[in-house]
């Protein structure tokens, strides 16, 4: 079963940012759907959230920079969770912030698991190794 860690970390990786990525296109572009409890305008620093979340979520997505796509990403939902989901109540499952601390730490494995097999970093390592 270890032989086949990078790809499934590479599918974690995959699905996370998937999902990560769709909250900014609910925030931002309302795409599926308006994201539910966000209020309509945004504030700027749910603008900046859904912008951080759309771009890092296409970085680790791609697996593309995936060691600073995660530090970043795992920074804004420790932000999210302190800033918005806290101040609601102590436990996570009252406060509705159990998403928030686990893309925070999984994004924060990410940063040092690495991508997996499966990835455009992968590559470029690889494409590195070749060239000596």
């Amino acid at each position: 079963m270890s032989a086949w860690s990078p790809r499934i970390l590479s599918l974690l990786r995959i699905v996370a940012a998937l999902l990560f990525m769709e909250h900014g296109l609910m925030k931002l572009f309302h795409f599926p759907i308006a994201q539910p409890g966000v209020p309509d305008p945004l504030p700027t620093l749910l603008v900046v959230a859904a912008v951080i979340e759309i771009a890092f979520g296409i970085l680790l997505t791609l697996g593309l920079f995936t060691r600073a796509a995660g530090f970043i990403a795992s920074g804004e939902m420790a932000a999210a969770y302190f800033l918005f989901h806290l101040p609601a109540g102590f436990w996570p499952g009252v406060n509705g912030g159990s998403e928030a601390i686990l893309y925070c730490f999984i994004f924060f494995y990410l940063v040092f698991a690495g991508p997996g097999a499966w990835s455009i970093d992968a590559l470029r390592a690889a494409g590195r190794v070749d060239r000596k």
